[in-house]
């Protein structure tokens, strides 16, 4: 695994399509990222970065919340699924991935991992419904259009982390 670091990211507005999935329809989310291109294309938005899936809350036995987003250069307003967010600001445990997009399970076991050895806490908390994330992202470098080849694909992944106790 490539060395994760920590990086400062500025709040960072968005569209996105929240989602509730399993596992086994993982594939639903990434649908919805190709339905969110054709909305903001339609609307003449364009994205200011690559698309991403965040995940709000997870639950591997039986749901997770998602979102498929595209980052846009101010806020603009959604409408119908399609709603606009902000990613927050703050300090970001991150690593980029190159290779296949099922290797990224373990890619984050490794990242979650390295983070507990360094004694970093997530912005995290328990829900009834799973493990809550204030940001958890896996944003996807590689146009698949433009590198058909899935072994080359490069994946970011950045988890926000708790702010220090003041």
């Amino acid at each position: 695994m490539p060395q994760p670091s920590i990086q400062q990211r500025d709040a960072q507005p968005y569209l996105g399509i929240r989602e509730s999935i399993t596992m086994s329809s993982f594939d639903k989310v990434v649908e919805r990222l190709d339905q969110l291109a054709i909305w903001m294309a339609a609307a003449g938005v364009e994205a200011s970065g690559p698309q991403f899936i965040r995940y709000h809350v997870i639950d591997m036995d039986r749901e997770l919340l998602v979102e498929a987003g595209a980052p846009v250069a101010e806020p603009v307003q959604g409408e119908g699924d399609v709603v606009a967010g902000v990613l927050p600001a703050g300090s970001y445990a991150t690593v980029t991935h190159t290779g296949h997009p099922d290797e990224l399970i373990g890619v984050t076991g490794d990242l979650l991992a390295w983070a507990e050895r360094a004694g970093l806490d997530f912005d995290r908390w328990d829900d009834p419904r799973g493990d809550a994330w204030a940001c958890r992202v896996e944003s996807y470098l590689t146009d698949p259009d433009d590198e058909p080849d899935m072994t080359r694909w490069q994946t970011a992944l950045y988890f926000r982390l708790a702010d220090p106790p003041r």
